[in-house]
């Protein structure tokens, strides 16, 4: 593979990744619908020749954007130990975004709202992270033994949405966390 003097692959599929590293940054700073393809390329340093060779149209671009914040979020989850975490490292779990830099809220969050269309491709990925999320709730409640969970996973989901939102807001967010876990534990006492 060669590389070129700012250490950017030239060829190969350190290409791909790349270009979506910039697109990534681009669409958390300004957000999707404001970053055109010609805005990435040139942060990119790419010609349109490349980009469209790995994304056949932006919309691709911003499904593998989502599809790899996916991957990570499914790493994060698998990597966490969650029978480990007690309510305030669920919280922090959850909340986790918040510190990273360039944060403008969930990346899923904001991709639903700039593509309304439910059976758009970006909104496929965004229903395939709120069901993972969800579904991690759901098996931290069972493991706590908590029998009554019925909604109660959505519930902790929708808590998380709005600490996020909250969190992009007010800039704190270890008292977003903290919230956060506040709440966690309401829940869950008055289901037990």
């Amino acid at each position: 593979m060669t590389v070129t003097a700012d250490r950017r692959p030239a060829r190969g599929p350190g290409v791909r990744e790349a270009i979506l590293d910039v697109a990534a940054a681009q669409f958390a700073e300004h957000g999707i619908r404001a970053v055109s393809a010609d805005r990435i390329l040139a942060e990119a340093g790419f010609s349109k020749v490349t980009f469209y060779r790995h994304f056949p149209t932006k919309d691709d671009a911003v499904v593998a954007y989502l599809e790899r914040e996916l991957a990570r979020v499914r790493a994060v989850i698998e990597a966490s130990g969650s029978d480990e975490l007690d309510r305030d490292a669920l919280a922090a779990a959850l909340t986790e975004e918040m510190c990273r830099p360039h944060f403008r809220g969930c990346p899923f969050i904001n991709a639903a709202a700039e593509y309304p269309e439910p059976d758009h491709p970006v909104r496929r990925v965004v229903a395939e992270f709120r069901a993972l999320m969800v579904a991690a709730i759901d098996a931290w409640l069972a493991r706590r033994g908590v029998e009554e969970r019925a909604g109660l996973a959505e519930q902790i989901m929708m808590l998380r949405d709005g600490a996020l939102v909250a969190g992009y807001l007010d800039h704190d967010p270890d008292g977003v966390a903290r919230a956060l876990a506040d709440a966690i534990g309401a829940l869950v006492r008055e289901s037990s």
